[in-house]
C-alpha cells in the first residue's frame, strides 16, 4: 500500500502540466475511441483502391464528401487532385494547418492481406501494380478522423484549422511541379493563412505505439542527377581509334564518391551522391558514342547541397575532358530539407509526450529519405513526426519497410495518430 501511494504521488508530480489544465484532452480521447473503427475502415477502403500521383480522384472525392458532411468549407482540384477543408472555430484566433498525402506507389502488393490491392495502372509507359506501400492511406484516414473530432468541438476552438489532403508526394513520372510545391503555388497557405503546419508519417521501422521526431534538419533534400558522357564510337578491338565513354563514366562514378568522402566537411552534415543507373552500348565489341547515368543527391544543409551540385559538375566535366570526351551534367532540384522549426518542435514534443507517454516519444536519427512536406516549411514553421506502426509478431520474412511490396501497418496506432494531431492542433491554437 505504501509503495502504491508513493508511486501515485510521484506520477502526479511528474505528470505534465499540459495534461492537468487542458480540458480538451479527455474529449479528444473519447472521440478517438469512438471513431477508431471508422478510421480503420476508411484506411482499408483507400488501401484496396490505391491511386498514383495526380490520379487520386476516388480518394479526393471520399475526402471531400466527408469534410462537407462535417460542415467544413471545401475546395477541390488544388494541385490537380488536392482537397482543402477549413474548419472555423467558434472564437477568433490562430490558424493552423494539418497535412496528409494521398498517393500510392507503382508497387505490386505481395502482402497477402484480405484487403490487398489488385489495382494496376500505367507508370512510365509500363503496366504496374499499384499499392499503398508507404502508409499514405493511413495518413488520409487519420486526418479524416481528426477533422471529425475537431468539427464536433468547433464551438470551443479559438481559431481555424486548415486540413490539407495532398496529391503526388511520391512525385510524377515527369519534371512538372507537383505535390506540395504545386499546392503552395496555387495558394494552399493563403485565405486563411496558417501560422504553422503539422504532419505525420506512419513507419514500419519504428515499433508500434512509439512517436519519433527530430528538431532541425530531419530528412534530407533529394535531387535527381543525369550525366551524359559523349565519346567517339569505335570497334571494341581498336579502342585507340575512338573515345570510350564507358571507361570515362566509370571514372566519373568513382570521382563523384570523393566529393562526399574527401571534399565536403563531413563533420557538418552527412551527404550522399549515388549513381543508380548506367546505360550505354548495345553490343560487346562496339564502344558506343555515349553513356547515360542517373543518380540521386542527398544533403541536410542548403549551402552544402549547392556546393555538392557545383562539385558534381566540375568533377564530371574535368574527368571527361581529360579523356577527350564531354560530360553534360543536369541536376533536377527535388525536395528541400525537411527542417523542423526549433521553437515549434520543442512545444510539439511536450504535447507528444503527454499523448503517448514520455518513454514512448523518442528522438530519431536523421533520415536520408526525402519528404515534400518541406515545401510548406519553406513558407511557415512546420513540424513533421513519425508514428511507429510496425506489426507486432510478424515473421521476419514477411516484414517490409516503407516502399516494400510487403509493407504492412499495425492499425492499432491510428488512434494514437488521431490523438497526436488533434492535441497538437489545440495546444498550438491555445498557445500552450
Amino acid at each position: 500500500m505504501k509503495r502504491a501511494l508513493i508511486a501515485a504521488v510521484l506520477a502526479a508530480v511528474s505528470a505534465p502540466a499540459w495534461s492537468q489544465h487542458s480540458p480538451h484532452v479527455a474529449e479528444i480521447d473519447r472521440g478517438a475511441d469512438r471513431i477508431e473503427q471508422k478510421v480503420i475502415a476508411w484506411r482499408r477502403d483507400i488501401y484496396q483502391n490505391p491511386e498514383l500521383g495526380n490520379q487520386e480522384f476516388r480518394t479526393s472525392k471520399l475526402v471531400a464528401d466527408h469534410l462537407r458532411s462535417l460542415g467544413l468549407e471545401v475546395r477541390t482540384g488544388v494541385g490537380v487532385t488536392g482537397v482543402v477543408g477549413v474548419l472555423r472555430g467558434g472564437k477568433p484566433g490562430r490558424v493552423v494547418a494539418l497535412r496528409a498525402d494521398m498517393d500510392a506507389l507503382p508497387v505490386t502488393d505481395l502482402t497477402g492481406l484480405p484487403y490487398a490491392s489488385k489495382t494496376k495502372a500505367m507508370w512510365m509507359g509500363q503496366e504496374t501494380g499499384v499499392m499503398h506501400a508507404c502508409g499514405h492511406d493511413g495518413h488520409v484516414a487519420i486526418l479524416m478522423g481528426v477533422a471529425e473530432i475537431l468539427a464536433g468541438m468547433k464551438d470551443r476552438i479559438p481559431g481555424s484549422v486548415k486540413f490539407i489532403f495532398q496529391p503526388a508526394e511520391e512525385g510524377v513520372p515527369n519534371d512538372e511541379v507537383a505535390g506540395a510545391r504545386r499546392m503552395v503555388a496555387e495558394g494552399v497557405l493563403q485565405n486563411p493563412a496558417p501560422e504553422a503546419i503539422f504532419g505525420l508519417h506512419l513507419s514500419s521501422v519504428l515499433a508500434a505505439g512509439r512517436l519519433g521526431f527530430r528538431v532541425g534538419p530531419a530528412m534530407a533534400s533529394g535531387d535527381r542527377l543525369r550525366i551524359v558522357v559523349r565519346g567517339k564510337q569505335t570497334h571494341g578491338a581498336r579502342p585507340w581509334a575512338g573515345v570510350d565513354p564507358i571507361v570515362v563514366a566509370s571514372q566519373i562514378v568513382l570521382g563523384l564518391q570523393t566529393i562526399v568522402s574527401r571534399q565536403v566537411d563531413a563533420t557538418l552534415e552527412p551527404s550522399i551522391v549515388t549513381i543508380g543507373m548506367i546505360r550505354g552500348g548495345n553490343r560487346e565489341n562496339i564502344i558506343p558514342d555515349e553513356v547515360e547515368m542517373l543518380g540521386t543527391v542527398r544533403a541536410f544543409n542548403e549551402d552544402m547541397r549547392k556546393d555538392i551540385h557545383r562539385r558534381i559538375r566540375q568533377t564530371a566535366e574535368s574527368i571527361a575532358a581529360a579523356a577527350g570526351a564531354k560530360a553534360e551534367v543536369s541536376v533536377f532540384l527535388g525536395y528541400d530539407v525537411t527542417d523542423n522549426d526549433a521553437k515549434l518542435g520543442e512545444r510539439a514534443a511536450t504535447t507528444l509526450r503527454a499523448v503517448a507517454g514520455g518513454p514512448n516519444v523518442v528522438m530519431i536519427p536523421k533520415s536520408t529519405a526525402s519528404e515534400d512536406f518541406s515545401a510548406y516549411q519553406k513558407v511557415i514553421p512546420g513540424f513533421y513526426f513519425i508514428v511507429g506502426a510496425r506489426v507486432k509478431d510478424l515473421p521476419p520474412e514477411r516484414w517490409g519497410a516503407n516502399h516494400s511490396p510487403l509493407f504492412q501497418l499495425d492499425e492499432s496506432v491510428f488512434k494514437l495518430g488521431v490523438r497526436a494531431l488533434a492535441n497538437l492542433t489545440f495546444d498550438y491554437i491555445e498557445g500552450r
